[in-house]
This record gives C-alpha cells, structure tokens and sequence, in this order.
C-alpha cells in the first residue's frame, strides 16, 4: 500500500499550537481551584493567542506550499479542539473559587462540558462540509468567505478573554460582582458561545476582508491603529483582548439579525443569512 505524502513544516506548526494548548491545561490542573490570579490568567490567555496565531499559520504555510493533506486537515482540528475546545473550559473552572459539590459547581461544570462538546461537534461539521464541498470551487469560495457557526478560535477567545476581563482590576475599577455573579455570567457566556459555535449563523472571515480607502488614507489609519494597538497592548491588554474577541461576535450577531429582520429584502447582507437548520433523518 503506498503512504501519502506528510508535509513537514505545517505539521510542526499544528504540533506547536496543540502543545500551546496542551500547556495551558496542565499548568492549570497543577494550580488550585480558585487560585488562577490575574497574572496566571494572562500568560494562558497569551499562551492561547499564540495557538491562534500559529492555526492560522499552519493552513497558509500548507496552501503557498501546496502541501495541504488529509493527514493534516485532521491534525489540525483535532489540535483545535484540544487548544480552543478543553483549554477555555479548564482556565474557567480553576479561576474560580466554588465548593464542589455544590449546585453551582454542578451548573459551571455542565456549562464547560456544553462548550467542549459544541466545539467538537463545530470542527466534526465543518471536517464534514469541507469534504463535501471538495472539487466544487464556487462552493469552496462561498465557504471560505464566512463561517457557517461560529469558529472554534474565535469561541475560545471569547470565553478566556470574557473571564480574565472579570478578573481584571480594570473591571473591579468599574464594578465589583462577587463570585457567585462572576461564576453565572461565565455559566451563561459558555453556554451562549457553544450553542452560536454549532449554530447556523455566519460569521465574516477576516482573511476575505477588503476595505477600499485609498492608498495615503491607509496609511495614516495604519499609523494610528498601530500606535493605539500598542498602547493598549502595553497598558489594557485585557480590554483590547475581550472588545477585540467580543467585538467580531458581537458585530455578526448585529448583521445576521439585520438580515432575519428585513427578509430578503437586504441583498447587502444576502451573505450573513443564516442557513436552515439540518434536519436528523432517523435512521
């Protein structure tokens, strides 16, 4: 039987992202419950933004070296849900400070179960679809053009970025929530990501983002979007990360629900309709 070829290098970046998220879990099992500070908090999210950063680097590594494969499409979402499917919901339920054995407890944990299961399923669909729309380029460009369900990175950073903002003191300088309030808001924000995670709503793709200014405005915006960037990289990271992460969700939920509201009468927003529900034939 001949083997198919395994390209290097796309694969050493999925191993790299898979050990980022792999890291997070195990230096959160080590620590006590309740006992994540804002600092531990910060370096697993950084640590999650650089499994990001490198799941984007492995398919645009593998597509300029046509070197995209079963083998590696595989790796990849099985990567992806151990870094952004298990890692959000470990980081949740050590940052918080909950007796087990306690209904609350019993709710946090089915909440982070819900959000892990609805991320695999997520990535299982969207392994499915791919394969389905293999060889078909007007389907493989519709696809790549938003997500059907919300991407499983962008799930992760919403929840790690939702539940360091609460910890933060840029936050407690606002509000201060006890911990019983802190664990409900992160129960319903699991509960709310997983369920848009297997849902049929669409989300824009950043990579088919294009904005027509011309050239010198481009540049002057990319000046001071980078100066802003780095400052509040520098002195409100937690803010930037969690308007960043809530920000994308929050700016498709508006646009899908322009669509459901007008009808069809909205062919700008034709592409944010969400799409019917499948149907389960028994079997």
């Amino acid at each position: 039987m001949k083997l198919k070829r395994i390209y290097l290098l796309p694969n050493i970046i999925t191993a790299f992202a898979l050990s980022c998220g792999l890291f997070v879990i195990f230096k959160m099992t080590m620590t006590e419950v309740g006992q994540a500070n804002y600092q531990v908090l910060t370096a697993a999210a950084g640590i999650l933004l650089l499994a990001a950063v490198a799941d984007l680097l492995d398919g645009a590594v593998a597509r300029a070296m046509k070197a995209e494969s079963e083998f590696g499409g595989l790796f990849d979402s099985l990567a992806d849900s151990i870094s952004f499917g298990v890692a959000p919901s470990v980081i949740v339920l050590k940052s918080l400070s909950i007796p087990t054995g306690t209904q609350l407890s019993f709710l946090l944990m089915t909440a982070a179960t819900i959000y892990s299961v609805c991320g695999v399923l997520r990535l299982v669909r969207f392994n499915v679809t791919a394969g389905q729309i293999k060889g078909d380029q007007d389907l493989v460009n519709a696809n790549k053009k938003n997500f059907t369900g919300l991407p499983i990175p962008a799930a992760a950073a919403a929840i790690v970025s939702g539940n360091l903002f609460l910890a933060s003191d840029d936050f407690r300088a606002l509000w201060t929530i006890s911990e019983e309030t802190r664990t409900w808001i992160m129960i319903v924000q699991l509960v709310i990501v997983g369920y848009f995670m297997i849902s049929r709503w669409k989300f824009p793709s950043l990579k088919t983002l294009h904005i027509r200014v011309a050239s010198f405005q481009m540049v002057f915006f990319t000046v001071v979007g980078a100066v802003l960037i780095f400052y509040a990289l520098l002195h409100h990271f937690v803010v930037l990360f969690a308007a960043c992460a809530w920000g994308y969700l929050i700016v498709a939920w508006i646009l899908s629900c322009i669509r459901v509201i007008s009808g069809k009468k909205s062919k700008t927003l034709e592409d944010f309709e969400p799409d019917p529900e499948d149907e389960i034939e028994p079997e």
